[in-house]
């Protein structure tokens, strides 16, 4: 059974690798309908749109079959807003706290719903929900460094900024990393 988180406003929603695999043979709108949810096309700039398909094909699916039981960690969450009943972006994890105790949140967020504290309240939600985990000691981040809000929903979620490098994908881009620690 899958538990969804609720906040006030938001239902996050973990995907099972059947509603992965959904998406990736047959589209966002498949999904949605799958899932009972108003169609909303995202719209999102062209390396978050790059970076969430490659994660679809290369991380989420091959990962929530290896780690089925674990399969919370390894997956997209839809963010839902409840008032209009439509998946707004996706939120998720790198996978189970490695044996250090950390592991790496990531997000996107519709450019249509931004700047109304909805990524604020799911990395809140998610962290919450993962800190219940006591081998968890350390949620980490990278923003990049021209992504003020996104920047913004990290420092408001008591995240500090650790530093900052350069990721080696085919167009290099600075980032800033961040961790949040188990209070």
């Amino acid at each position: 059974m899958i538990i969804p988180i609720q906040t006030s406003r938001l239902t996050i929603l973990p995907l099972t690798n059947q509603y992965l695999r959904v998406w990736h043979q047959s589209g966002r709108k498949d999904l949605e309908k799958r899932l009972d949810l108003q169609h909303n096309p995202w719209e999102m700039e062209l390396f978050y749109e790059q970076e969430t398909r490659q994660a679809l094909r290369d991380y989420w699916i091959p990962q929530t079959a290896k780690f089925p039981l674990d399969f919370y960690w390894y997956t997209n969450w839809e963010i839902i807003l409840k008032s209009s009943s439509c998946s707004v972006g996706g939120i998720g994890f790198a996978g189970l706290p490695d044996d250090q105790g950390t592991t790496e949140i990531g997000y996107a967020l519709d450019q249509k719903f931004r700047g109304q504290g909805i990524a604020t309240e799911a990395v809140q939600a998610l962290c919450d929900w993962a800190f219940q985990d006591s081998g968890l000691r350390i949620i980490r981040a990278e923003t990049p460094v021209n992504n003020v809000g996104s920047q913004q929903v990290l420092e408001k979620n008591d995240f500090q900024k650790t530093g900052e490098k350069t990721l080696a994908l085919e167009n290099p881009m600075q980032v800033f990393t961040w961790e949040r620690l188990r209070y």
